[in-house]
């Protein structure tokens, strides 16, 4: 989404409470107070830019599970999403070579196409392969843990997010894949620029360097099709190239497109989960403590749920109308470009109680969140997900009982994948 200048000034300028002002000073650090006066002042939103935005709980899952759309071109001609793409072409004429795998993932296309693209992907993305990894997860992250400890000794604090919230989803995704070792650094890089996407984007040289690294992307998953082809491997790439239903196979480009989005969307958004949650850990001592006294597998993951309720490591979800569209005594016609605000939907005192702006643990609901989405676009990953998370909470919580925050967090400035971009922790 391409965001101009002038239209940041217009939110800050904007002078209605209850707006939603994503650029808005201290937004990125804390949008909690934002979405609160969304829900009790203007739940469903239509907001002057064009687009509306839901932040009830019961609204939001009811548009996830809708059957609208999520493919862009279903806006409507004057819409804010169709003139934004329209700036982005202006921005960089090359960004037609990239439309080659550009809005072919699964995040991007309705039924019939997105019922075959998930089709084929969770043929080999099955939860017995995932369930499969925990021995190697647990050996990352207990050398992960060792580099804190000695980072910690030598230095007072460690950096959690760079020794521990990156390392470990990038290695567990590329090693399903089976990506080379000597391809990683690269795609780390290109696939850092391309998350950005995801976000409001108001720079337009921004938009050049991701158009940049979405060609060189391109061709790095290219090279590496290529190579699985002439040397098939026990991993998800091989397994992704010979999977078929029904005489049906992934095209080129559409392997392309899926390689892309489990590095984007897969990676991204569990060092949002790892890092965002232990810093909600760390800010509710008591909370920690239950998890360190109890050793609980089971309280370890019921508490991955609340983090993601409590945090989500992405805060929106989009649909486009198809039709009019009924919802909080209002109605949003047809093409219209809609939020569903996951992060305010997941604390919601209508859904989670008086106390949903408190992490607990032991929440009985809280697997109720939304932070995967819902649906038919429910996130293909949760299950990995759900098992780095609880990997990294048994271990490090059990590892270092005197775990504590350090100074203040630094934010990455997102809106949607908000996340940290340093946590400084001392290990006791």
């Amino acid at each position: 989404m391409y965001v101009s200048d002038v239209e940041q000034v217009n939110f800050a300028m904007a002078d209605t409470e209850t707006l939603f002002d994503p650029f808005a000073p201290g937004f990125t650090e804390d949008p909690y107070p934002a979405y609160r006066r969304l829900r009790e002042g203007s739940p469903v939103q239509e907001h002057p830019f064009g687009f509306w935005i839901l932040s009830r709980h019961e609204d939001v899952s009811a548009l996830l599970r809708s059957g609208h759309s999520v493919d862009y071109r279903n806006t409507a001609e004057d819409s804010v999403a169709r003139l934004q793409a329209d700036a982005m072409l202006q921005a960089d004429p090359e960004l037609s070579e990239t439309a080659e795998t550009y809005g072919l993932s699964m995040l991007d296309r309705d039924p019939p196409d997105h019922t075959r693209l998930r089709g084929l992907v969770a043929k080999v993305f099955t939860p017995r392969s995932v369930a499969a990894l925990e021995p190697y997860v647990t050996e990352l992250v207990d050398a992960a843990l060792d580099r804190l400890a000695d980072e910690a000794a030598g230095g007072g604090s460690a950096d959690l997010i760079s020794t521990l919230a990156f390392p470990i989803p990038f290695a567990v995704i590329s090693r399903m894949l089976g990506i080379p070792d000597a391809d990683h650094q690269r795609i780390r890089e290109l696939s850092g620029l391309l998350v950005r996407t995801l976000e409001p984007i108001g720079d337009a040289e921004l938009l050049v360097r991701i158009n940049r690294a979405r060609l060189e992307m391109q061709e790095v998953v290219r090279q590496l099709i290529d190579a699985k082809r002439a040397r098939p491997g026990d991993d998800l790439l091989t397994a992704l190239i010979a999977a078929e239903s029904g005489g049906d196979r992934l095209t080129d480009e559409e392997l392309v497109a899926q390689v892309i989005l489990l590095y984007v969307a897969g990676h991204e958004t569990t060092v949002n989960l790892i890092g965002n949650g232990t810093l909600a850990l760390l800010r509710a001592p008591g909370e920690l403590k239950k998890l360190h006294e109890s050793r609980s597998p089971e309280l370890a993951a019921n508490a991955v749920e609340e983090l993601l309720r409590y945090d989500a490591p992405v805060q929106q979800s989009r649909r486009i109308t198809l039709s009019p569209y009924e919802v909080g005594g209002r109605t949003i016609p047809a093409g219209a470009f809609v939020i569903a605000a996951l992060a305010s939907a997941n604390r919601d005192e209508a859904a989670f109680g008086p106390a949903a702006a408190e992490l607990r643990v032991e929440r009985a609901n809280a697997r109720q969140h939304v932070s995967f989405g819902g649906g038919p676009h429910h996130c293909l990953g949760a299950a990995l997900a759900r098992l780095e998370a609880r990997v990294v909470v048994e271990r490090l919580v059990g590892r270092f009982p005197g775990l504590g925050l350090v100074g203040e967090p630094v934010w990455n400035g997102r809106i949607n994948l908000r996340g940290l971009e340093v946590l400084l922790v001392g290990v006791g």
